[in-house]
């Protein structure tokens, strides 16, 4: 029978349509959420880079105050070795003006005993036993006779005739004491 309805009449009419209507609005639905999936998707990934960027920057940020930190910290280390040859040299420079300040402190006691034996030489000179009494006594007290050059000047002469300040000293001592203990002799058989 089949071979007969297709041979009987007219015009074959085709069939419908295989696909039921139903089906098109699920192949759309499925678009829709393919679409929808594809966004969500784009729209994630756009995030997650700028994020991914804001991220970056920071550590790049933090990168950057980390070199400045460190360049700190090399500048810091130079400044404290510069500070330690400073001081380094303050302490030369202080033990320098600690030998000059004794060597200057020398020279003006040297002064003082030389001016102290002129003074000597001038009361002896002049007879006065008792100014020399004093200055011998008040050289002796302030510890001037040891600061007395016992070495004669450095000029070039014979041995003999250059005295030293030091044993000119002891000269004049020892004639003012000889000439004191004459002077009470004298005045011992006087009375």
């Amino acid at each position: 029978m089949k071979l007969e309805k297709r041979n009987e009449g007219g015009p074959v009419e085709p069939e419908e349509d295989m696909t039921p209507k139903g089906k098109k609005p699920v192949v759309v639905y499925i678009m829709v959420l393919f679409i929808a999936a594809f966004l969500l998707m784009a729209w994630s990934f756009a995030s997650h880079q700028r994020s991914n960027t804001e991220a970056i920057g920071q550590l790049q940020s933090s990168v950057t105050a980390m070199q400045g930190v460190q360049d700190l910290q090399n500048r810091v280390i130079s400044l404290q070795d510069e500070l330690e040859e400073a001081q380094e040299k303050i302490r030369k420079l202080e033990q320098e003006a600690n030998l000059l300040e004794l060597e200057r402190e020398a020279g003006n006691r040297q002064y003082a005993a030389l001016a102290r034996l002129y003074s000597l030489e001038r009361s002896y000179s002049a007879e006065n036993l008792e100014a020399c009494r004093k200055i011998i006594d008040g050289m002796e007290e302030d510890g001037l006779a040891i600061c007395l050059n016992s070495n004669p000047s450095n000029l070039e002469q014979e041995p003999g005739i250059i005295v030293s300040a030091q044993d000119r000293y002891q000269q004049l001592k020892e004639a003012v004491e000889t000439r004191e203990a004459e002077a009470q002799e004298t005045d011992g058989a006087a009375s």
